[in-house]
This record gives C-alpha cells, sequence and structure tokens, in this order.
C-alpha cells in the first residue's frame, strides 16, 4: 500500500465501484460487499464478479444484498492500522444503508485512530471522494483536515439512472407488478436521480432517446445552477454493454464540450437493482480547499 504523509490509510467499501485489483493500485483499501444468491453469501470481487451477478439475475435467482458485517469492518481497519497511524473510511451513504452508522459505533472503540466520513455518495461520485482524499493527503493535510473537506463536500454530487427493464425495481419493491407491467407494455423508462445520499424517482419518459435527454439536460441545469462556475467531473455510468457505454460517453462528450468525462461500470449494489442496460451520469465538485 501507498503511504500519505507517512500515516494515513484511505479506506471505503466496494459500493465505490472500486475493485481489488484497482485498490492495491490506488494504494486504498476496500471492503468487499456482501450478496446472497439463493441463500449463499458471497462477497463482491473475491467470489462474486460482475458477470456473475448478472449470470444469476439472468437466472431469476434470489439476489440481495446485505450490510457487511462488524467483524469484516473491524478486520478492515485492523490491517491497515498495522501500517498506519490512522484510518479514513468512507462507506456508502447512510441514506441508503445501515452499514455507515455501524461503523461509526464501532469507530468509537479506536481511540480517534479511525475517522468515519458519511459522505452521502455511492458508486462513482463515492469513487471521486476517495480519489479526493488521497490527494488531499498526498498534499500533506492530516487527517481530521481531510475529513472535514469530505464531510463539507459531501453534497456536492448527482447522479441520474435509467434502466432497461423494470423486472429488478419491481423485485425490489420500487415499483408494482401492476405499474411493471404497464410501463413495458408503454415502453416507460423511468430516471432516478440520487442526490444527497438517497434514491429519488425524477422522471418518466418513453423511451431510451428522451430518457437520456432527460438525464442530460437535468446534469445541465445542475452545471448552470448549484455548480455554476465550479470545477466538476463526470462520468458515464453503465450495466450496458462496452460498446453502449461507449456510444453514450460519447453523447455525453458532445453535449459537454470542454469536459473530460470517464466511463464506469455502475457499483454491484446499484446493478443488481437495475439489471443489464441501465445508464446514468453523474457528477462532483472538485473540492475547494
Amino acid at each position: 500500500m501507498k503511504t500519505y504523509n507517512g500515516s494515513i490509510a484511505i479506506a471505503t467499501d466496494s459500493n465505490s465501484g472500486i475493485t481489488q485489483s484497482e485498490a492495491e493500485s490506488l494504494g486504498v483499501y476496500v471492503l468487499p460487499m456482501p450478496f446472497c444468491i439463493d441463500g449463499k453469501m458471497h462477497l463482491e470481487g473475491v467470489d462474486l464478479s460482475r458477470g456473475e451477478l448478472f449470470a444469476a439475475l439472468d437466472a431469476d435467482a434470489d439476489v440481495s444484498t446485505s450490510q457487511p458485517s462488524p467483524a469484516s469492518i473491524t478486520e478492515l481497519w485492523d490491517r491497515a492500522l498495522r501500517d498506519f497511524e490512522r484510518v479514513i473510511y468512507m462507506p456508502m451513504s447512510s441514506g441508503l444503508s445501515g452499514s455507515c452508522a455501524v461503523a461509526e459505533a464501532l469507530a468509537a472503540d479506536y481511540g480517534g485512530r479511525v475517522i468515519v466520513v458519511d459522505n452521502k455518495r455511492i458508486s462513482v461520485p463515492l469513487r471521486f471522494a476517495v480519489e479526493d482524499a488521497i490527494s488531499m493527503a498526498n498534499c500533506g493535510m492530516d487527517a481530521d483536515a481531510i475529513a472535514d473537506v469530505l464531510r463539507r463536500e459531501a453534497l456536492e454530487s448527482s447522479v441520474y439512472i435509467t434502466v432497461d427493464t423494470l423486472k429488478f425495481l419491481k423485485k425490489g419493491g420500487r415499483i408494482t407488478a401492476a405499474g411493471a407491467a404497464l410501463g413495458t407494455v408503454l415502453g416507460i423508462k423511468p430516471v432516478f436521480m440520487i442526490a444527497g445520499g438517497k434514491l429519488d424517482a425524477y422522471a418518466k419518459v418513453r423511451g431510451l432517446k428522451p430518457a437520456k435527454k432527460t438525464m442530460l439536460e437535468a446534469l445541465a441545469a445542475d452545471l448552470s445552477g448549484r455548480f455554476a462556475g465550479c470545477r466538476m467531473r463526470i462520468a458515464a455510468a453503465y450495466t450496458c454493454t462496452d460498446e453502449e457505454a461507449a456510444e453514450w460517453k460519447h453523447e455525453i462528450e458532445e453535449y459537454f464540450p470542454g469536459h473530460t468525462v470517464i466511463a464506469d461500470p455502475l457499483a454491484l449494489s446499484v446493478a443488481c437493482h437495475t439489471g443489464r442496460g441501465a445508464i446514468g451520469i453523474g457528477c462532483a465538485r472538485e473540492p475547494e480547499l
């Protein structure tokens, strides 16, 4: 693992979309999230790959997400504290899971050596926050100062997502069976928004092209409104094919000339509720130090 100003370890969970191999190259610690498939527990990136998750979804397996155990969280911290004086841990948003509250309670036993930051994020924006923490540590900032910036910037991101199928939203209770059936017949594409750590309905449109237009316009409104004058990162998020993702990334680049756009798969904890074919767009403000 890399050493950030000699003392700080950066840690997150796989809801950031950061794989175990990427964690090694970035020099961060990533807690693999548990998934239950037909009654058997699996760990993301350990014995459950992206392809295996989608294969289970395609086979109509009973798939659900689960919170990491307290033991797995403290084991990650203990491993990091063997080499570092302090740990900054950024789990998925408290608005989407209770795992953040569990981590905050566990950190009370570490005498200030572990700082849990509720960054109000998941998937690409959480990845951005991890990268920001790395940059700040490399600049010599101490752990408390980094945590303060991360908390201050927690709400300065947004994500918009649309799905190819309503099947998994129905299974997860996001929409009714009748609503899913009617939506499928009418070709309705719901657009969801993740902001402030919560998933909310944003719009309903008919067809993929209008859904893409809705998401692009929504992000443009954010950039010219709440993020006016800020330096922003933009990302295409997806569970579709790589070819479709490349096309979507190109559409975003054309819509927002002058912005660098990355393409990043949606975290599996989101993907299991969307199924294949989902696309999204997200942004996050670069921290003001």
